[in-house]
């Protein structure tokens, strides 16, 4: 029965959340204007049950500060379809600007210690920008896109040491059925953002990893992280399993309070 209702998960529609800044041209408003410390943001219809009228003051929201750095704001809010995701402004110098702000995207609501941190999933510009138009007449708005998303590195290396640490320990019901109706060979362990079809092998960049699996059981120490996987897709940020998900969480939440006590 497990095994079924692990079946039925993995085979179930890819959810509908899409960020603001990999919508179309008429949605795909972050942040738009950054002046001094005040911030302003326009969401155009983010889902449907939204108006499509520019907000100039996004849900913001101030965060107790545990890392005083000159970069790190205590500025955030949650993007309004996955509330598991934090935006987090960062002053420049940012690894996808020298001059302009962006958001630090975390699965914390508390603020990163740093704008490298191995906590940050990677960064989007904060503002947008205005260009001259080939006739000189006017500036043309630009905004963020998938294209500006910057994924950091230091992220990706350590979600694929929680996976196979959660893989190992066996907190996943979901991959350990999964095994189990694989049964042998090597099985993929796919993003949920973009759920294969029955039988089907998934797009490379929604492949995280594969395992070799042995008379239905996972060899974890056959763990190959795919090279080619991607944190941000047309599909969505990263989105695990459950079981994956919160072992991730964890480690993300022992990391910081390491940071944070190491800085005592």
């Amino acid at each position: 029965m497990k095994a079924l209702k692990a079946s039925k998960f993995m085979r179930a529609a890819h959810l509908t959340w899409r960020p603001a800044f990999l919508r179309t041209s008429c949605q795909q408003r972050a942040v738009s204007q950054f002046t001094g410390p005040a911030v302003t943001c326009s969401f155009l219809r983010l889902h449907s049950g939204l108006s499509s009228r520019r907000i100039d003051s996004p849900p913001t929201q101030r965060t107790r500060r545990a890392y005083a750095t000159s970069q790190m704001t205590d500025t955030m809010f949650p993007d309004p379809n996955r509330p598991d995701l934090f935006y987090h402004l960062v002053n420049a110098p940012t690894p996808v600007s020298q001059t302009l702000p962006a958001y630090a995207i975390s699965f914390l609501k508390e603020t990163p210690p740093s704008v490298n941190s191995a906590i940050i999933l990677g960064w989007l510009p904060a503002q947008t920008h205005a260009s001259r138009s080939e006739g000189g007449s006017g500036a043309k708005e630009q905004t963020s896109a998938l294209n500006d998303f910057k994924e950091n590195p230091k992220f990706i290396a350590l979600l694929h040491t929680s996976v196979k640490s959660a893989l190992l320990r066996g907190v996943d019901d979901i991959w350990i059925n999964g095994a189990i109706q694989y049964q042998n060979g090597w099985m993929h362990i796919h993003d949920q953002r973009n759920i294969p079809a029955l039988d089907r092998i998934g797009d490379s960049e929604d492949i995280i990893a594969s395992i070799f699996v042995e008379n239905g059981v996972m060899n974890v120490s056959t763990y190959e992280p795919m090279p080619s996987y991607r944190i941000c897709t047309a599909d969505g940020i990263t989105q695990l399993t459950p079981g994956l998900a919160k072992h991730l969480q964890d480690d993300l939440s022992k990391l910081s309070q390491e940071v944070l006590q190491s800085s005592d």
